[in-house]
């Protein structure tokens, strides 16, 4: 098949996926399950990112500084773009940006998603699923299995993020169907950012092992900076084991993707 078919049915699969999953823990949230979804998106996304992305945008450039300098620099950007939307809506030591969101404490966001109008919201995660389309795509391109870990490791972070993001409209007052409806109208930016990506990557030379670093710099800083400092707020034995043990459960599933894929024969 081709990878244009496994971009279009991974951001459709992905996107959808990760909305419905977001509803239907809003009618029945409970904490504990938040915690374990952020726990196992971080060894989703740590294991992309070390035992996937990383080594085939080593291989595919064949220069391991320049890759290393790719990936550190994305660290960096991802920082600054963060910092960005930070400055974006709170400009003051006391504002609405530090009130206290007891859900997206749980999910490790910052404090200030309260603050945030649903439009605000809506762009952000518009353009963070174009993002990720883009992503998926590049490594769709460098080979089918790679495509569909990648593809895994960006839907177990979308759905804890997805659920703060629903949440934040609802307490916005948008209705239950039309954060629904918008959710789902922003979760096709990933499928558009996938086509474009695949149009566009073959006329940039060696676009796509850059692609590549900066997908494994997006896993780690999302798993490093947004998702672990929100598990330190549960610093009891049992929550640490219970963290570690699926995290580890995450790495795993990475894994276990991997060998799939390449068992059913999903190859380029």
């Amino acid at each position: 098949m081709s990878p244009l078919y496994w971009i279009i049915a991974a951001s459709l699969a992905g996107g959808l996926l990760s909305v419905v999953a977001a509803a239907a823990f809003t009618y029945s949230l409970r904490p504990h399950w938040v915690h374990h979804l952020v726990s196992y998106a971080i060894g989703a996304l740590l294991g992309a990112a070390f035992l996937e992305v990383m080594p085939h945008a080593l291989s595919t450039a064949g220069d391991t500084k320049y890759i290393a300098g790719l990936i550190l620099a994305g660290i960096l950007l991802f920082f600054v773009l963060e910092k960005l939307v930070l400055w974006r809506h709170c400009h003051e030591d006391q504002c609405e940006a530090h009130e206290h969101v007891e859900l997206h404490d749980s999910l490790g966001h910052a404090e200030g998603d309260r603050g945030r109008s649903g439009a605000l919201i809506m762009i952000g995660d518009t353009f963070h699923n174009f993002v990720d389309g883009v992503l998926i795509a590049a490594a769709f391109m460098e080979s089918v299995p790679l495509g569909l870990v990648t593809a895994t490791a960006m839907i177990a972070h979308e759905i804890p993020q997805e659920i703060g993001d629903f949440v934040i409209l609802l307490h916005s007052g948008y209705s239950r169907a039309r954060a629904l409806l918008f959710n789902m109208l922003s979760s096709l930016a990933t499928l558009v950012g996938g086509v474009l990506a695949y149009v566009a990557l073959p006329m940039v030379d060696g676009a796509v092992p850059v692609l590549l670093a900066l997908a494994c710099s997006s896993m780690i800083y999302v798993a490093v900076a947004d998702l672990i400092p929100g598990l330190h707020r549960r610093p009891q034995l049992g929550a640490t084991v219970q963290q570690v043990g699926l995290i580890g459960l995450g790495i795993l599933s990475i894994s276990g993707v991997h060998l799939l894929v390449d068992g059913l024969g999903l190859v380029q």
